[in-house]
């Protein structure tokens, strides 16, 4: 991220350096009369702070991110997504494709580090001495995050060589050491209030080390360091976060011709990444915090519970429609370009004589009598792509002259559609009898919804969708 220093000596003492600052809250406990409860209060907005510079950083990271084997993210498809948008002159391009590590971060902070900092005020009721010294130290504190930001990352260029993946670890180790120590403190007595204090600086000054030698020698540590990346291996690896920026060349020749995607089919195709979406962390907290409300009965908390899922699924379906929708085919001499007209960037390049194309056979395609095919061996991109939907699929490949010569989707078949509904009647025999049956409470059913919802979604959605693709 940074520039890397010349030394290792010269790394180990800028830690040392850094760390040394952070045991500096100590003094604010000698001479200022700062307690437990202080410190965690300066350490949470200090984590409040951080994570939203993070999140803006997160924006404007360039290099691509691995990702995390088996983690859905919010808004997972823009994932795929290449190009950015400038926002602001003099300052990078913004990538949609970092949104989804942006959102989780925030639902990460929504979701469960702003609950659980309320419960450990609640709990813990301790209340919070708003002195010149503290005000001055959290002002001094927000100053140096934002100075620092716009120094090193914006002036410095520092969003060249980093990753949005990469930049959401030291936020991460902060936020989840804030709230230990927050719960930690309200379940502990005065007696032990000093060693879990002392036991908070410390900490603080090792992540910040840390963080510190990493950025300016890289991942090649000796003995001390090595021991911190053992401590912290589990609050955010170093290793594989980061890799080439994504972008491609946009082939030389000129466009012969160009074919645009039906904007009905991508937004009723959008139905299906809701589901996915309410899969991710945010979505089942959200289904959590809603079944949550029903239990408590308030109109108002149920009400805004609403919210955090409707404003998923209206996210979801902007992102499905960004993701696929802005898309152009172009035929540039013998290569197959899919063209971000919004993004002014080409998502995957094929050589037209060299890929193989396959007929997708899409619930939307049947019932709007669009189509789409499976680009398979891609040259440039993603190693299989998806063409269309068009709103005419044969007359789409012949203005684009693709060697295509199979475009029919697999015919009506009856048997399956009514061995499909007739399953589907079968699993919802059970949710249904439970809720006309006076004998199962509100709140019975409520939790039986939110444990045994998901198993039984599952299926008959799936089943649903084998229905539909053969109707």
């Amino acid at each position: 991220m940074h520039a890397r220093l010349s030394t290792k000596s010269t790394a180990l003492g800028g830690a040392s350096v850094v760390g040394a600052i952070n045991l500096v809250p100590i003094i604010g406990v000698a001479t200022l009369g700062w307690n437990l409860t202080t410190l965690v209060f300066i350490y949470w907005i200090e984590a409040v702070v951080a994570m939203l510079i993070a999140t803006i950083k997160i924006l404007f990271a360039e290099r691509g991110s691995p990702g995390i084997p088996g983690q859905i993210e919010p808004l997972h498809e823009l994932r795929a997504k290449r190009g950015g948008m400038e926002l602001l002159a003099d300052w990078p391009p913004v990538y949609p494709r970092n949104i989804p590590f942006a959102v989780s971060m925030l639902s990460f902070w929504t979701l469960l580090a702003i609950p659980v900092s309320v419960f450990y005020w609640w709990r813990a009721d301790f209340t919070i001495v708003l002195s010149i010294n503290l005000l001055f130290t959290i002002f001094a504190l927000i100053v140096s995050q934002v100075a620092a930001f716009v120094r090193e990352f914006i002036h410095q260029q520092e969003y060249t060589t980093v990753s949005a993946q990469e930049i959401v670890q030291a936020p991460a180790q902060f936020s989840i050491l804030v709230l230990s120590v927050g719960v930690l403190a309200a379940a502990s007595d005065e007696s032990v209030g000093s060693l879990v204090l002392v036991g908070v600086v410390l900490t603080k000054a090792i992540i910040s080390a840390r963080r510190f030698y990493h950025e300016h020698h890289g991942n090649s540590t000796g003995g001390e360091i090595t021991l911190i990346n053992r401590l912290f291996a589990g609050l955010g690896d170093d290793r594989d976060v980061s890799e080439p920026p994504p972008e491609l060349t946009l082939p030389h020749e000129a466009v012969d011709a160009r074919v645009t995607v039906d904007g009905r089919a991508i937004m009723i195709g959008s139905l299906c990444d809701i589901a996915l979406g309410l899969l991710s962390r945010f979505g089942l907290l959200s289904i959590c915090a809603v079944a949550t409300a029903g239990l408590i009965g308030e109109p108002g908390l149920i009400l805004a519970a609403l919210t955090l899922p409707l404003a998923l699924i209206c996210a979801q379906v902007g992102s499905f429609y960004f993701r696929y929708g802005t898309i152009e085919y172009q035929r540039r001499g013998n290569m197959l370009v899919a063209y971000d007209t919004i993004l002014e960037t080409p998502q995957w390049i094929a050589s037209v004589d060299s890929v193989s194309f396959e007929v997708k056979n899409a619930v939307t395609d049947r019932l709007l009598e669009t189509g789409r095919l499976s680009v398979m061996n891609v040259d440039r991109g993603e190693s299989t792509a998806q063409f269309g939907p068009v709103s005419d699929l044969d007359a789409a490949v012949e203005k684009l002259g693709l060697p295509v010569t199979q475009t029919d989707r697999p015919e009506r078949d009856l048997a399956i559609v009514g061995s499909a509904l007739a399953l589907v009647v079968f699993f919802l025999a059970v949710p249904v009898g439970l809720v006309v049956s006076p004998e199962v409470a509100d709140t019975e059913l409520a939790a039986i919804a939110v444990i045994v919802g998901p198993l039984f979604t599952i299926p008959v959605v799936g089943l649903a969708w084998v229905a539909l693709s053969r109707i």
